[in-house]
């Protein structure tokens, strides 16, 4: 990844029917074809969480594959910009709430 200067934080909760049908593995997949690292995981409240930081325009090509590729099962998208941390290595799937995730 860049220097921190040109990096940015996007925090993205997907709704709909996007838990049980590969969403988290899919944005995984996607996520290797771009320079983000962050995290995706399930909520209680049925909705998938992504944490990703990166450049801007690779944040924005790495959320486009993604809605792409689960669209059918989107119904709202809530996204949010914010500062990057710098504090993830990879993009990966978590499983409880990372320190720092929102």
């Amino acid at each position: 990844m860049s220097g921190p200067s040109d990096q940015q934080r996007r925090i993205v909760l997907f709704s709909g029917i996007v838990q049980g049908v590969g969403f988290r593995y899919t944005t995984v997949r996607i996520s290797s074809g771009f320079d983000v690292n962050g995290y995706v995981m399930n909520l209680p409240d049925r909705r998938v969480k992504l944490v990703a930081e990166g450049r801007p325009d690779e944040l924005d090509a790495f959320l486009d594959q993604v809605q792409l590729a689960m669209d059918r099962y989107i119904n709202n998208v809530d996204d949010r910009v914010s500062e990057a941390t710098g504090e993830f290595d990879n993009f990966q799937i978590c499983h409880g709430e990372p320190d720092g995730g929102e």
